[in-house]
């Protein structure tokens, strides 16, 4: 299996896919859930250093936070781990006195037929909705898109949200794979630049975890040389730029509460960090109050 996708690279795809998941929906995949209004960010606080990362995490249009997690197989102590996402959304989103509701998706693979919804104990009941991609005819699914685009009819974001699961539907390592290359020459093929971007950058995130790392990897070659790796170089750029601005405005930082500390004139700090008057009030207000 996958080790799954660097954080750097993962946080670019992740940019690219949040602009076009907007108001797409689930329903393809057989959950009834709002239309998508944001796809948000899963660096949330850590419970534990080991822990992996959150799937998905999804803003709805009703205001409800939806976790999505992908599995191949049913594990009852997967609901730990679930119980440990929670615990981080609700960290970061949850406030005081406000309207707050989360829903937890489990989205299995081809590979699982059935599995238990719930975990209850006396101090909580823990409720998935759960999704069976083996419910799916992926087969089927992967004629009737390919029929619209060899007959010019445009694919509406229920094909897309489709495409994106469609090697997920198929059992067994092998047969993911086998599907995924198929779902990157279909979607070469889409005349449409977002929705094509949407789904080669969508299926790889999808099915990073559970297709071998050397096959992924043939596959991100593969893709590098369309339109989603010129703009995969153009954001990996960005992303090389904007923490290089942040590890300089950190090492300005420092130098400011070293100066600081030695009382140096602020206009003389401000000449040499290039941080306004304002930064660096806040740092001697910071300073006063440790």
């Amino acid at each position: 299996m996958s080790e799954g996708i660097v954080y750097q690279n993962k946080d670019i795809l992740f940019k690219i896919l949040g602009q076009t998941y907007k108001e797409k929906s689930f329903s393809a995949y057989g959950i009834d859930l709002p239309r998508i209004r944001e796809l948000l960010p899963t660096d949330l606080p850590k419970i534990a250093a080991n822990e992996k990362s959150i799937d998905n995490l999804f803003l709805l249009e009703d205001g409800t936070y939806a976790i999505v997690d992908y599995e191949s197989e049913y594990k009852k102590a997967n609901k730990i781990k679930y119980l440990n996402y929670i615990a981080r959304v609700m960290e970061k989103y949850f406030k005081e006195n406000e309207a707050f509701n989360l829903r937890l998706i489990v989205i299995y693979t081809g590979d699982v037929k059935n599995a238990e919804p719930t975990l209850e104990t006396d101090c909580f009941t823990l409720r998935t909705e759960q999704a069976f991609l083996s419910h799916i005819n992926g087969e089927a699914a992967f004629q009737e898109i390919q029929g619209k685009l060899q007959s010019g009819i445009p694919l509406t974001d229920d094909d897309l949200m489709k495409l994106v699961i469609l090697p997920l539907t198929v059992p067994g390592t092998e047969g993911k794979q086998n599907m995924l290359e198929r779902i990157v020459d279909l979607a070469e093929q889409i005349p449409d630049e977002g929705q094509r971007i949407f789904t080669l950058s969508g299926v790889i995130v999808a099915s990073d975890k559970f297709i071998n790392r050397d096959y992924m990897d043939q596959i991100r070659r593969r893709i590098n040389m369309t339109q989603l790796g010129q703009l995969y170089e153009k954001e990996k750029i960005e992303y090389g730029n904007q923490r290089a601005r942040e590890a300089s405005i950190k090492e300005k930082t420092e130098i400011a509460k070293t100066l600081l500390e030695d009382n140096v004139d602020i206009v003389k700090i401000m000449k040499a960090t290039g941080l306004t008057e304002e930064e660096l009030l806040r740092l001697q207000g910071e300073k006063m109050t440790v």
